[in-house]
């Protein structure tokens, strides 16, 4: 396979360079920084969601949206947890008694549902050994609610072309019955399978690209989002596998739901992370060298890109 820079990513290297960022994943408190972002998302999942049904529902309907979205919730975390997440955003109310009540019901909104994706950036700002400058902090803090505001309409854009290509499908599963008889049902479960590996792809690479103070080209960032896209599917199973195997929901109760969606999320985070560790070795070792943003420095001299021919993948 050949990588952004013309050299050849063999089998040999691409196990060490999964190795050494599963060393980086450790040395950068990846687990650590993996509980912060699922402490935060329990707090920001209901106003992200409320914003996303919101901002999406524009085009192709609350109901439509609402449904797809749950639906997709039900199939990683159970019904119990997707009807909890359910019940505290329908008991999410903006007051409507007076304009200034709905201006800041809406601001306190926009605020939490962004809050992930901050912790996110700060979380692989770390792990890419990145800082805000001195002095830069206002103008960071601006930018960055307005990056996480964009990751949310980039996630509602890409639901909408999920829920596109699904309208399709139902359309065409009755051809496709009858051209493949026989297969049809391993055609459309491959398909679905292949269409939900490009959106989770996609959206990593958005995550890789947008989120972090740095530049990366997009080439650079697409194997290491489609790593981490494979990595998550799997760990889809494997959690879900875990989750319906195990006592967890039913020993704690009435938090038991709450519990299941915070170690599914946390889970998830420890994937992201390694896969943000796995993007900036690639960047590193084989793709064009990422730079900080004007307002951002390195922090860590061995994430210095600049320092790339000297640290070669060790063995």
């Amino acid at each position: 396979m050949k990588t952004p820079n013309g050299s050849k990513l063999t089998i040999k290297l691409f196990w060490l360079l999964l190795k050494n960022a599963a060393t980086d994943f450790f040395d950068d408190r990846g687990i650590k920084l993996s509980a912060a972002l699922a402490y935060y998302t329990i707090f920001s999942i209901t106003p992200l969601l409320l914003v996303l049904i919101t901002t999406t529902g524009y085009f192709w309907g609350a109901d439509a949206i609402n449904g797809s979205l749950f639906g997709q919730i039900q199939g990683f975390v159970g019904k119990d947890a997707a009807l909890q997440i359910q019940d505290a955003l329908k008991n999410t109310v903006i007051s409507q008694n007076s304009w200034i009540g709905n201006t800041l019901g809406v601001i306190a909104l926009i605020f939490g549902a962004t809050g992930v994706f901050v912790e996110i950036q700060d979380s692989i700002n770390m792990i890419w050994g990145l800082k805000t400058k001195p002095k830069k902090g206002f103008v960071s803090l601006v930018l960055n609610r307005l990056i996480s505001f964009s990751m949310i309409l980039s996630i509602g854009f890409l639901l909408l072309v999920a829920l596109i290509i699904n309208s399709l499908m139902d359309i065409f599963s009755e051809k496709i019955q009858q051209l493949f008889p026989d297969l049809a049902f391993i055609v459309i479960y491959s398909f679905n399978i292949f269409l939900i590996l490009f959106i989770i792809s996609i959206l990593f690479a958005t995550i890789f690209k947008v989120l972090p103070d740095a530049k990366i080209t997009w080439k650079t960032v697409l194997p290491g989002a489609i790593f981490t896209a494979i990595l998550f599917l799997i760990g889809k199973w494997a959690i879900g596998f875990y989750l319906s195997n195990s006592q967890i929901g039913t020993a704690f109760g009435a938090a038991g739901s709450i519990l299941i969606i915070l170690v599914w999320i946390y889970y998830s985070a420890i994937i992201l992370f390694y896969g943000a560790e796995v993007t900036q070795l690639y960047a590193q070792r084989f793709g064009k060298a990422l730079e900080p943003n004007s307002y951002a420095t390195f922090i860590n001299t061995t994430k210095n890109p600049s320092l790339k021919n000297e640290m070669p993948i060790s063995k």
